[in-house]
């Protein structure tokens, strides 16, 4: 594949064969995040787990401290009081049947999170198939089936990430922006990755954190030391 020059000069940064520390892998990607935009850092971390079994899958969500550097569009699908606490907590779309059939009909997917409460399931249950795939089906292990939709609203809008290993054993989650501190991304990454090792499936045998790997939105990948978590 042929790289830029700004990526090109970036790889010269650094060892792509050493693992750095925390703090000298975040200098690091700041560095290389060249873009004219605010490029977003996200970790990789792939872990000693079989995702194939129910036993060892790895799920959760944690609040960052100085969250995620985005504006996050929250979907509320409920109805009475329970919409009520949602407008006040700053849910961008709150509604119930006639959202449902917004996603169905048109293909609208204009949010990053769908909230709802366990009454509203058997409605929103139909749209599993478009939801799920895109990663944005309410789920009560991640906090989004929730009768306590306003506080579920209100801890999204602060900085609630979720994290889910994926088929190849791998997390993806982004813990900030280019433009952040390097303060607020170590402790937004040692937070994250903090919150993954006490998820650690009983079952999961040998290393749990196998690699973890840095990056900007336009940059290279630069290897971490997990040996702090």
């Amino acid at each position: 594949m042929k790289r830029g020059k700004k990526y090109q000069e970036s790889v010269k940064l650094f060892d792509k064969n050493t693992a750095y520390s925390v703090e000298e892998a975040i200098d690091l990607v700041k560095q290389c995040a060249k873009a004219k935009f605010d490029e977003t850092i996200e970790v990789s971390v792939r872990l000693g787990v079989d995702p194939r079994y129910a036993d060892q899958q790895v799920r959760g969500t944690v609040i960052l401290p100085h969250g995620t550097g985005r504006v996050t569009r929250v979907l509320v699908l409920a109805k009475g009081e329970f919409a009520e606490q949602a407008t006040a907590a700053g849910a961008d779309y709150v509604g119930a049947e006639e959202y449902i059939e917004k996603i169905q009909n048109e293909n609208w997917f204009d949010f990053d999170v769908c909230v709802t409460t366990p009454d509203m399931m058997r409605l929103v249950g139909r749209l599993g198939r478009v939801l799920g795939p895109k990663g944005l089906m309410p789920n009560p292990r991640t906090g989004t089936v929730t009768n306590e939709v306003g506080k579920a609203v209100s801890d999204i809008k602060a900085g609630k990430v979720e994290y889910r290993v994926d088929r190849t054993s791998i997390i993806h989650v982004p813990v900030g922006k280019a433009s952040f501190e390097k303060e607020k991304l170590v402790e937004n990454l040692d937070t994250l990755m903090n919150a993954i090792v006490r998820a650690k499936p009983s079952a999961a045998k040998g290393t749990y954190l196998r690699s973890a790997v840095l990056s900007s939105t336009m940059g290279p990948g630069i290897k971490v030391n997990t040996n702090r978590y």
